[in-house]
């Protein structure tokens, strides 16, 4: 089964600080994006590519992330997968729960491509109150 990976997991395995150690769970999170990427299964979306490469300090740093990205396809978004992260938005604005457009976006692309989403973002969690959120726990 292929994964969406979220920008919290890509964030944690590659910009990890390298004078810190991660904690357990930190590193078995690392090591089940590992086993993703070596199966082949781990799926990113353009927003995702965007914030994974937004604040990047040098443009060495940019280059080297950019080129080692270029390796992962992005999931083709249609629009009714952009209408569909519209309207959770909306549905859970309605209900009280704030969340960004990336987010929404994630969702709706899990949903329509029936891929779960591999996050460290408790959002996810709350949105799972108001959407059927389908969340990938290795």
């Amino acid at each position: 089964m292929k994964v969406l990976v979220d920008t919290s997991v890509w964030s944690l395995a590659l910009r990890r600080p390298t004078k810190h150690q991660l904690s357990p769970e930190q590193r078995a999170t690392v090591i089940a994006l590992g086993d993703l990427v070596r199966d082949g299964r781990a799926m990113m979306i353009g927003a995702v590519r965007q914030e994974l490469l937004s604040g990047i300090n040098t443009e060495s740093q940019f280059v080297t992330l950019r080129d080692s990205l270029a390796a992962f396809e992005d999931v083709l978004l249609s629009r009714n997968v952009y209408e569909s992260a519209a309207q959770a938005f909306n549905s859970c604005r309605a209900n009280g729960v704030q969340g960004s457009n990336t987010d929404f976006l994630i969702y709706a692309v899990s949903i329509h491509h029936h891929l779960p989403i591999f996050t460290l973002d408790g959002d996810f969690l709350m949105y799972q109150r108001w959407m059927p959120v389908q969340l990938y726990k290795p």
